[in-house]
């Protein structure tokens, strides 16, 4: 049941990437070299994403790559 509720979580791990609803990758890098918004969506979207680091390895993981 949805209750509306939102959880925000600061993850690195990929399968709990993998099993969100919703992804906002940041990068390009970390630190100064970081914080800007790369992606926003599945993460189904983000593995399509050739630009995204993030995006490489769910795509690896999951096979499709």
């Amino acid at each position: 049941m949805a209750a509306g509720s939102t959880v925000v979580v600061i993850e690195h791990n990929l399968d709990v990437i993998a099993r969100t609803d919703w992804v906002v990758d940041l990068g390009p890098g970390a630190g100064r070299h970081g914080g800007r918004v790369l992606f926003q969506g599945p993460p189904a979207e983000l593995a399509r994403q050739a630009g995204s680091k993030t995006g490489r390895h769910l795509a690896r993981m999951s096979g499709n790559h």
